[in-house]
């Protein structure tokens, strides 16, 4: 049996309260360093395409060790307020009830818990005990994307009730940023909190057209996290923005061919922004600035998997789409993922 494809019905997104400039983060490392910072690390730090971002504790907190129990006491603490925020506004939006989700996919890979978090919201929030929950853990910032395959996926294969994704990662509360090698400092100048949630389904809203995901073989270390002493250590390795012009502007071409489509279909892209140069090369690629892109990064910093739904988000409220839509992602694995809506 064949089904037409499911729409997406609303994204609500919800953040931490606690609000940083870049140059507060700037000012906060030279204080746990004791010293200024080095003027290459200054320059990425300045050059990260980020104004502000939002964190789940207050600055101070992140000066100190941490230990895995603590880490996990305040994902689950956190976790459960954005989640609440961001599913209440996504349905709000989408004129539903919990009452009206099926199946519910939970993508984050910045804490784990069991039973999963939306396990342990089902009654609080008024879904049905019989709800289909799908934690996914480790696809980091192409979690977005891998995400919405996968509701659009369940969808079409039970259409008879909406699926509700949520995207949430405390990137803050991951790794330690006690170590101070330039990787943690890379990503206290990039990272940040928040979630996104939305609801697919029957309905009026872009339609989910297409997906697709690659890995690339001896990538394992461009991304992703070692088990350390206290927590996740993170790994990032290799310089990605020339990763996309080399080996992920083909993945993109072949795919959007297999769509019959070509770039100057599209309307401007959602793209996960990962940082700067990584909009840089994207922007490079798809011959477009990529404008609401870098706002989204500019204010929000690189939430991980949720940053993707913030740009859609906030391409959808700014006019009606124009044209075909691709959404693209880059995470561990080295995983590329890509997703087309249509208007």
């Amino acid at each position: 049996m064949q089904h037409t494809s499911p729409q997406l019905l609303s994204i609500g997104t919800a953040l931490p309260p606690n609000k940083i400039s870049q140059d507060d983060v700037m000012a906060v490392l030279e204080r746990a360093r004791g010293k200024a910072l080095p003027l290459r690390m200054e320059q990425i730090l300045r050059n990260s395409g980020i104004a502000q971002r939002y964190l789940a504790m207050p600055t101070d907190y992140y000066l100190g060790p941490r230990g895995w129990a603590d880490r996990s006491r305040i994902y689950a603490q956190v976790s459960a307020e954005l989640f609440q925020q961001a599913v209440d506004n996504a349905l709000v939006i989408a004129g539903k009830t919990a009452a009206d989700i099926g199946q519910i996919v939970f993508v984050s890979t910045t804490g784990t818990m069991t039973p999963s978090l939306p396990s342990q919201m089902l009654h609080a929030m008024g879904f049905s005990a019989d709800v289909r929950t799908v934690p996914v853990f480790g696809y980091g910032c192409a979690g977005g994307v891998i995400g919405l395959s996968i509701a659009s996926d369940l969808h079409c294969a039970a259409p008879d009730r909406d699926v509700l994704l949520v995207c949430l990662e405390l990137c803050s509360m991951a790794y330690d940023h006690v170590q101070m090698e330039k990787k943690d400092l890379v990503a206290t100048a990039l990272f940040a909190d928040g979630c996104a949630a939305a609801v697919i389904g029957k309905g009026q809203g872009a339609s989910l057209s297409a997906f697709a995901q690659h890995v690339w073989p001896d990538s394992v270390d461009m991304m992703g996290w070692d088990v350390g002493d206290t927590g996740f250590d993170l790994v990032l390795a290799r310089d990605i923005p020339a990763f996309v012009t080399r080996d992920f502007a083909p993945f993109a071409d072949g795919f959007l061919a297999a769509q019959g489509l070509a770039k100057a279909d599209l309307a401007e892209p959602a793209c996960h922004p990962g940082g700067g140069r990584v909009v840089d090369a994207l922007a490079q690629y798809f011959g477009d600035e990529l404008s609401v892109t870098r706002q989204v990064l500019r204010d929000h910093g690189n939430m991980s998997s949720p940053t993707v739904l913030f740009v859609l988000k906030a391409l959808l409220e700014a006019e009606p789409l124009k044209g075909p839509t691709l959404l693209t992602a880059l995470g561990p694995g080295f995983t590329g993922a890509l997703g087309l809506i249509q208007p």
